[in-house]
């Protein structure tokens, strides 16, 4: 399928998109090539392609889940301004 100056004037127009005649017939050109690569996709038999999730193929490594670090919670909420029942209390900015 190929894309003419008229056609890519008339979707800048609904883009509501300045384009010159020198972008027009480069844009037209552009698109043309575009939609060539389109048809020649469409073209390929991928029935018997399964989709792919990830072009790799290899498992994730996992690690274990094991606490790196102590629990400072109640030092920071000690330092917090206003707290209650363990959470912080903060001023209403939405009215």
């Amino acid at each position: 399928m190929a894309v003419d100056e008229s056609t890519v004037r008339y979707i800048a127009g609904l883009s509501r998109l300045a384009i010159s005649n020198h972008e027009a017939v480069h844009y037209a050109a552009s698109l043309s090539r575009i939609l060539k690569l389109v048809e020649q996709m469409h073209a390929v038999d991928t029935r018997q392609v399964e989709p792919l999730a990830h072009p790799q193929d290899s498992p994730l490594t996992l690690r274990d889940d094991q606490v790196t670090e102590t629990d400072h919670r109640d030092t920071f909420m000690a330092l917090a301004p206003a707290t209650e029942d363990g959470l912080y209390l903060v001023p209403k900015v939405i009215e």
